[in-house]
């Protein structure tokens, strides 16, 4: 910098050691949290999508140089693995990693500010921890419920043909599937699942279905099937 600007290297090194506040370089410039300029995470619906698949499976890995988020997508919905990566991508990542896994693609990006977007993360496993959003989080879920309820659905739901038979008749429906241990995270999901006004109903205390007709259908312009 100092050859391009024609300046002593001393007077360029102290305009970057004496600045009042650490310049922000890379990822840092989209993390709000630590950036004035940005108000919230970049893009709020993918935030919102990415926040689902992380509470179902997701994981954030601190341990190493510097943190790094991965989640899991099995291999049967390519569709799905694309749009993980593009979330992380519109969301905070400067790359973004496929790592083939058995039975699996773990969709990774390291950065040192997704501890900043996904405050939930911790030792342990989710459903044995509280998993609370903080007040910034549950202002983007409630602008964009559709978009959470995606990410939980593409990640630990599921939609499929229910069969039944009623006095020797048989009937076939959709219905929706959410399964998951974290109470909070299965409050989250109602919670979210209220806003959109689509009714559930629990059938076991870690699953929860969407079975009605007009619940199915408003439930399809939002999460629809795997791909």
């Amino acid at each position: 910098m100092a050859r391009s600007l024609s300046l002593p290297y001393m007077t360029v090194w102290h305009w970057c050691v004496d600045r009042p506040e650490r310049a922000l370089v890379g990822t840092a410039r989209r993390c709000f949290r630590c950036s004035p300029e940005v108000d919230k995470p970049t893009h709020s619906d993918a935030y919102a999508y990415l926040l689902g698949l992380y509470l179902g499976d997701g994981h954030l890995v601190t341990s190493g140089k510097a943190p790094v988020l991965r989640i899991s997508c099995t291999t049967t919905y390519p569709g799905l693995i694309e749009s993980c990566e593009q979330a992380m991508l519109a969301v905070l990542a400067a790359k973004v990693q496929r790592i083939p896994k058995q039975g699996c693609v773990s969709v990774e990006s390291s950065g040192a500010h997704w501890p900043c977007l996904l405050p939930q993360h911790g030792p342990g496993k989710k459903h044995e921890r509280p998993i609370v959003l903080a007040d910034w989080q549950r202002e983007i879920v409630a602008a964009h419920p559709g978009d959470f309820v995606r990410g939980l659905f593409h990640s630990d739901g599921c939609r499929f043909a229910n069969r039944v038979t009623v006095r020797g008749k048989d009937y076939v429906y959709p219905r929706y599937m959410f399964s998951n241990r974290s109470t909070d995270i299965m409050s989250l999901c109602q919670w979210s699942l209220d806003l959109l006004g689509i009714a559930w109903r629990m059938n076991l205390p870690w699953s929860l279905s969407v079975a009605r007709r007009e619940a199915v259908a408003a439930l399809d312009r939002h999460v629809g099937p795997k791909s």
